[in-house]
């Protein structure tokens, strides 16, 4: 970032997503402390930096907290439908940059798939008949590109309240006739409507639009809602939810090119795969770690903007909202079904906890099928004694346990090229001694590798 000549300024927000980054799971910046309540076995479990873009662990954290959420206390037991809506390279960087646009384009889509779902269910509707929907922009592609689009996900119906129903209930009428054609077959009508939008504010003119109209095919727009999950297939929801509510990459999809290159080295390559080939044939990218941070950079979302949203009788004040998220979960639970394959484990009892806000340990046993707080030597019940921030207590604790007390340096940001050539003899960024053992003779000082138990500096 500090080498790209294009870019005049770098929002705050990107830098505090990668200096968070450098912070996450070490734990000379503070811990928790937790310790078994049978064999009084104790763990120190780092800090997590909490961020939305560049942290692996963090953001599929992150995806199951979304999914799991979604899945066990929003979503009833009714089918769904993932709608998926993509528009033209020309469009694409208004979407990026405005958000107010993004939310009236999705306004738009959702109107459509409303009076597409109103044609499709079998019968006289009331005037009131709502839908259900949980919608996700995605800001990126598969292949760490900037693409802007939307993720879906929508009752396969409508909710109504019958009237001839002596307790007045709510009822559920599922679509009947709606499938993949069409779902497409209403692209025509959004690619018409969201041009006209981009025109009244002024993003298009006249001819533009009336130019892309001309284009072939859709022109460049696509929607897709050939993905449906049954209403008892709570394991496929919740699969579906985290796919919406996916992190821009895939940390086992990253791998050094080489593993004879260190990648501090000016040559060092890193080899991203592809989840599908590209249209021009590509399988992987192949960057330099420069190259990859620029990628990611420009992926990180802006503060204070909701990833995901309700809408209709999803919505936070929906008047139906208390009865349509309840509805058929009663039969689901009694039949055993409401808990993913994943979560059937005994070391995480996570359907009993339906709080706003999960706990962090069910969280992970349910990505990773591993519970934190589970002792590993007799697997009794571990509990939190205390979070330590304070480095006057946290040095002395992580000296005594042999494990380093200071966080791995990290490398300066480079000038231009330019400012190398001229530099005959450039000081070094640190003083000498200043680090202890971090600074041994002969090592470099840009490494960021960690010491091990006998001295020696391992990777």
């Amino acid at each position: 970032m500090a080498e790209a000549d294009e870019v005049e300024y770098l929002p705050p927000w990107i830098e505090h997503e990668f200096r968070s980054y450098l912070t996450c799971g070490i734990l000379a910046f503070g811990f928790a402390r937790a310790r078994c309540t049978d064999c009084r076995q104790e763990r120190l479990v780092a800090f997590s930096c909490k961020g939305r873009c560049v942290c692996p662990s963090c953001t599929n954290r992150r995806m199951a907290e979304v999914a799991a959420h979604l899945s066990d206390s929003v979503v009833p037991v009714v089918p769904m439908r993932q709608w998926v809506l993509s528009v033209p390279k020309r469009l694409r960087p208004q979407l990026m940059r405005d958000s107010k646009l993004a939310g009236a384009v999705l306004r738009i889509l959702l109107r459509a798939v409303r009076r597409e779902l109103r044609r499709s269910v079998r019968g006289p509707l009331p005037g009131e008949a709502r839908l259900g929907a949980v919608s996700f922009l995605h800001r990126f592609g598969s292949a760490l590109n900037p693409h802007p689009h939307f993720h879906l996900a929508v009752t396969d119906g409508l909710f109504v309240r019958e009237q001839e129903a002596d307790d007045g209930s709510l009822r559920f009428r599922p679509a009947a006739d709606l499938d993949a054609e069409r779902a497409q077959a209403l692209t025509p009508t959004l690619q018409r409507r969201i041009l006209r939008l981009y025109v009244r504010r002024g993003l298009l003119t006249e001819a533009d639009a009336e130019n892309m109209l001309t284009w072939r095919g859709t022109g460049g727009f696509s929607l897709d809602g050939s993905v449906r999950i049954a209403a008892h297939d709570r394991a496929g929801l919740e699969r579906l939810l985290r796919y919406c509510a996916r992190p821009p990459f895939a940390l086992h999809r990253l791998r050094p090119a080489s593993t004879r290159v260190q990648l501090s080295s000016a040559h060092a390559r890193l080899v991203y795969q592809l989840p599908r080939p590209a249209h021009d044939g590509r399988t992987r990218l192949r960057l330099s770690p420069l190259e990859l941070i620029d990628r990611l950079a420009r992926l990180v979302p802006p503060p204070r903007v909701h990833r995901h949203r309700y809408h209709g009788v999803f919505a936070p004040n929906a008047k139906w909202r208390r009865e349509a998220t309840r509805f058929g979960r009663e039969d689901v639970e009694d039949a055993g079904l409401d808990a993913p394959d994943g979560a059937t484990a005994p070391s995480c009892d996570h359907a009993t906890d339906r709080g706003p806000r999960r706990r962090w340990a069910q969280l992970l046993a349910r990505v990773y099928e591993v519970h934190p707080l589970r002792c590993p030597a007799c697997h009794g019940e571990m509990r939190i004694l205390a979070f330590l921030t304070d480095p006057g207590v946290v040095r002395p604790i992580l000296r005594h346990l042999r494990i380093p007390e200071h966080p791995p340096p990290i490398s300066p940001a480079r000038g231009p090229p330019q400012t190398e050539l001229l530099a005959v003899d450039p000081p070094s960024p640190w003083d000498e001694g200043s680090h202890g053992d971090s600074r041994s003779a002969g090592r470099d000082p840009f490494d960021q590798s960690l010491p091990g138990d006998d001295g020696t500096w391992s990777a």
